[in-house]
């Protein structure tokens, strides 16, 4: 399963009356069926309210987006649910302490009612190179990558079309970064899953995304393709000067 996202004019304020401060002025921009599109920038320019928008865990916001052709504030809570899932950036945080990854994973199989739980939840953890004993671990018994892998399975497990990847990697160590990146890159592959994904490091967008739009103060400054990247082909001062910073770091390791 796999599906378009739409974004036109995403706009959010935080605040009331004179003190309100516009978040997103005004965000616009399309994902193919099946691509990973990137979204870099300093922090605060805006991405990872972005996703918070398109999920719906922030609804105050105007303008519209689209997942599918289907307006996401006219598609049901469940059936979003299943049209769409979040990875958050922190895999301490996303996982409740005194849940098994039993329950973790059986809890969106119980809410959706759909039946083969065990053998779901054992693909699950398969799919995203886990052992099946895990499932009567808890999170202190996991490492970092353990734990975000547990966070992707409890992300596929409902078999979404849209995957938003909040700087999925950015807790982890290096090495575990290249483990779950690769599993992510693999999964999009052969699920033909459609991947936005928030991140600082235009080395994992290089690895990543066909596309991505650089931010800067709640605005999107330029849309490149991936390719642009090594011989920095970006137009915009900010993000010649974003993706000028990355090569020089790249060349200095």
């Amino acid at each position: 399963m796999t599906a378009s996202v739409a974004i036109q004019d995403l706009s959010i304020s935080f605040g009331h009356g004179p003190d309100a401060v516009k978040v997103l002025p005004g965000v616009s921009f399309s994902v193919k069926p099946g691509e990973c599109f990137g979204l870099v920038g300093e922090s605060g320019s805006g991405k990872s309210t972005v996703l918070r928008c398109v999920s719906m865990l922030t609804d105050f916001w105007t303008g519209k987006v689209e997942i599918g052709g289907r307006n996401v504030r006219d598609v049901p809570l469940k059936d979003r649910c299943r049209l769409l899932q979040m990875v958050f950036q922190d895999p301490y945080g996303s996982l409740h302490p005194r849940q098994s990854v039993r329950t973790v994973l059986a809890e969106p199989l119980r809410i959706h009612g759909l039946d083969d739980r065990e053998a779901r939840m054992r693909r699950a953890l398969t799919d995203v190179g886990l052992p099946v004993e895990f499932l009567d671990r808890f999170p202190h018994q996991l490492s970092g990558g353990q734990r975000q892998r547990v966070a992707i399975a409890r992300a596929l497990i409902l078999e979404p079309a849209v995957l938003l990847l909040d700087e999925p990697t950015s807790a982890l160590d290096v090495s575990v970064q290249a483990e779950i990146l690769n599993l992510l890159a693999r999964l999009r592959e052969e699920r033909g899953f459609t991947y936005i994904m928030v991140t600082h490091d235009l080395a994992v967008v290089d690895h990543m995304c066909d596309r991505f739009a650089v931010m800067l103060h709640g605005e999107i400054t330029e849309i490149l393709p991936r390719e642009a990247i090594a011989g920095n082909g970006a137009t915009h001062p900010y993000a010649r000067q974003l993706i000028a910073a990355s090569l020089e770091y790249e060349g200095q390791i």
